[in-house]
């Protein structure tokens, strides 16, 4: 980015926290402040922290005098926030962050806006988590887009401030699904495995109900969707599908087929009953595995994520991180990092609902070949002089494809 484009693009940034009204996180006062800035540097990675603010008003000033790329408070609060040094701030407690980056998630997607509502798609199923199995009230979370590749979460519940990093692992666990099959699923009877005194044991009796909570109603849940589905296919499409699995063969392919057009039978899984479906114990821990799998959600995502993706420790785990300023604009695609509500979220776009810039046309040089969608719109942009609407201008600016000509 040129020196001509970086001054275009904080003028634009400076206009827009003039005549925009911030929103500040509780116990502003309490938290460490970081930026990136439109300097020399930019846009390689240099952060200014160790800031503090005592008043909106000194927060909205700074904004507005210093117009940084990048904003950023901690999730942690502290007694001496602008200390130098982490062991001298004093730290007092932290919300509970999750970042879901699409960069860091195992999800496949063709173009950006696909990427953003499949992250969507995965930051609902968090949401459920944290609602559903940690008994979460919705006002004590905070969702936001964060202006570039996904969403944020910040939970305030006053039971998880204080948490240390060993406990915060464990909830990032539990998401991630890192279970122990064998202990928590299956009851040991007599069969294959070896055991003690050299006797042999079997995971035969399937433990989760479909009325339980957390995740044994989840793996049952999605078990009986799974056979369910099987017993409306076609019996060929039906034995193809089955037998792909460890440990079926044709035969007890066929012999489950069969078994399972019996309602009664079926209905019977919901209770945790999987005795009179004889044999393949790998194939039910194969379901319960590829339950788990759809289930989970992985959140090993950077902390601070400029658009340069740059894996780090997770930020759930890590009680000093920085997140992104709600309401403030994201310098790697000159959107607004957007705070939601559950109700909001379902029909959020961020390439309409994010952008903040107007459809005055300015001049650039497109440098990158680039297909965009924004707006409702899609561009297909070769190299060379343009006459773009500024909300494309700028996104094509901060993203390094284009340079700003008057």
């Amino acid at each position: 980015m040129n020196e001509q484009t970086k001054e275009f693009i904080r003028e634009r940034f400076r206009e827009y926290y003039h005549s925009t009204s911030i929103q500040l996180p509780v116990r502003f006062e309490r938290r460490e402040w970081g930026f990136i800035f439109f300097d020399e540097s930019f846009p390689d990675i240099v952060m200014r922290r160790h800031k503090s603010f005592m008043s909106a008003r000194e927060t909205a000033d700074y904004l507005r005098t210093m117009v940084p790329a990048h904003v950023f408070h901690s999730a942690a609060y502290y007694t001496y926030p602008s200390a130098p040094t982490m062991k001298e701030k004093g730290w007092q407690g932290a919300d509970l962050i999750f970042d879901l980056d699409a960069d860091h998630l195992p999800i496949k997607w063709t173009n950006y806006g696909d990427m953003l509502q499949r992250t969507k798609e995965e930051l609902i199923k968090l949401i459920g988590f944290l609602m559903e199995d940690f008994s979460i009230a919705e006002d004590d979370i905070e969702i936001v887009f964060s202006g570039g590749r996904g969403y944020h979460i910040h939970v305030r519940d006053s039971r998880l401030i204080g948490l240390e990093s060993p406990e915060r692992r464990e909830i990032v666990d539990y998401v991630k699904g890192a279970i122990d099959i064998k202990k928590h699923f299956f009851e040991m009877e007599g069969g294959s495995e070896e055991g003690t005194n050299g006797h042999k044991k079997a995971y035969k009796r399937f433990k989760a109900k479909y009325s339980d909570g957390g995740w044994y109603g989840r793996i049952n849940k999605s078990i009986y969707d799974f056979v369910d589905a099987i017993r409306q296919m076609p019996k060929d499409k039906a034995l193809e599908v089955l037998m792909c699995y460890e440990g079926v063969s044709e035969k007890s392919a066929r012999e489950f087929f069969k078994k399972v057009q019996d309602e009664k039978l079926v209905q019977s899984i919901k209770k945790g009953s999987f005795d009179k479906f004889s044999g393949a114990s790998n194939f039910w821990r194969s379901l319960v595995k590829e339950s788990i799998e759809k289930e989970s959600i992985s959140i090993e995502t950077p902390s601070i994520d400029i658009g340069k993706g740059t894996p780090d420790e997770p930020v759930t785990a890590d009680v000093k991180r920085l997140i992104r300023l709600p309401t403030s604009l994201h310098g790697g695609y000159g959107f607004r990092v957007t705070p939601l509500t559950i109700e909001e979220l379902e029909t959020f776009n961020p390439l309409n609902d994010a952008i903040v810039f107007g459809d005055e046309t300015i001049g650039v040089n497109v440098t990158k070949e680039i297909d965009v969608e924004i707006k409702d719109s899609v561009y297909v942009l070769k190299r060379g002089g343009k006459k773009l609407p500024e909300h494309l201008a700028v996104f094509l600016m901060c993203r390094g494809a284009a340079e700003y000509e008057p």
